[in-house]
């Protein structure tokens, strides 16, 4: 008997044609793992493009209808809006108004493509004077008066038509005074989508152009998580479960993907990752001075997240993935 060729094993067989590299894949995107976010403006025919994010502007209403129709069309999960009011203020009146410019959105939506998702972004940072995501109180966010305003803006975007809220605070104790708020004012299915593990992260750059939200003062790591901590994560996790929320979040997604791996392997719901300004600007960027190819980094990305176990992916890149798929 002949000695057992070398080597005995060969996986490259598996990876020959793209026909077999199709059929033996193990992670699998489609339009509807996708969130498409959304900055909403006042007034009509707005379309302000945002340099440090190409392709993707500041839209008032009518024309996030318009776009939210092709979105819808390409079978993409659903869209997350953001506003941005005309007047700000120290406590953040817009985020709550019934007539503020997500309500605007979200009731225009629900009217106009009445079958697409509609996440709303609950948090304050866009609508304060001072950029902040609460009620200042000695140069700091105060927690518990923040939580009113919370639980006001949740049940405001419930009336107004929203399929989720999504909290993005990192306030203490936010999901349970949302649930409890949402479920007092007679809307008990709404599902909460928390950002549950918010890092203070350098890749949201972008979006505070976007945005329009960069902090006036100081910066948001008293609230939002420290970059270096994975056990802290899963304790905001378990917490927001507790209190309520039906799915969580990690937010950016690729220098996390750690952690969005940790949400998988110890949480039964789905998981989301955003893939932020920064992600999306990079890759832009890097692929406009021809150093990397967009298509390809853009699929390796939303692939990778969803490998590590996300299940929803918020992602700039929405449409151009979903039209390649």
């Amino acid at each position: 008997m002949g000695e057992m060729p070398f080597p005995i094993d060969r996986p490259r067989r598996l990876r020959r044609t793209p026909a077999i590299r199709d059929l033996v894949r193990e992670t699998h995107l489609q339009p509807s793992n996708f969130i498409l976010p959304y900055f909403v403006v006042e007034g009509e025919g707005v379309r302000k493009e945002i340099k440090s994010m190409p392709g993707h502007a500041q839209l008032s209403v009518d024309l996030v209808v318009k776009e939210a129709r092709e979105a819808d069309a390409l079978g993409i999960g659903g869209v997350i809006l953001f506003g941005i009011p005309k007047h700000k203020d120290e406590e953040a009146s817009g985020a709550y108004d019934d007539a503020g410019i997500v309500q605007q959105a979200c009731a225009a939506l629900k009217r106009e493509v009445p079958g697409l998702l509609v996440i709303t972004d609950v948090c304050n940072c866009e609508y304060t004077s001072h950029g902040h995501c609460g009620k200042i109180v000695d140069d700091d966010v105060d927690n518990d008066i923040t939580l009113g305003w919370l639980a006001q803006a949740a049940v405001s975007h419930a009336r107004a038509g929203a399929d989720i809220v999504a909290p993005s605070d990192m306030m203490d104790g936010r999901v349970g005074a949302i649930r409890a708020a949402l479920d007092d004012a007679g809307f008990p299915n709404i599902p909460i989508l928390s950002y549950a593990a918010k890092y203070a992260s350098s890749f949201y750059g972008p979006f505070r152009e976007a945005a329009e939200s960069t902090p006036q003062f100081g910066d948001r790591r008293s609230y939002q998580m420290d970059p270096a901590n994975t056990r802290e994560a899963l304790k905001e996790m378990a917490l927001d479960m507790e209190e309520g929320a039906d799915m969580i979040m990690v937010k950016p997604a690729m220098p996390y993907l750690d952690i969005i791996k940790a949400a998988h392997e110890n949480f039964d719901v789905p998981i989301g990752a955003y893939q932020v300004s920064g992600e999306f600007a990079m890759i832009q960027a890097a692929a406009r001075n021809g150093w990397i190819d967009l298509e390809r980094a853009m699929m390796e990305s939303l692939t990778c997240i969803k490998r590590a176990g996300a299940h929803i992916i918020l992602t700039y890149f929405a449409k151009e993935a979903s039209r390649l798929l």
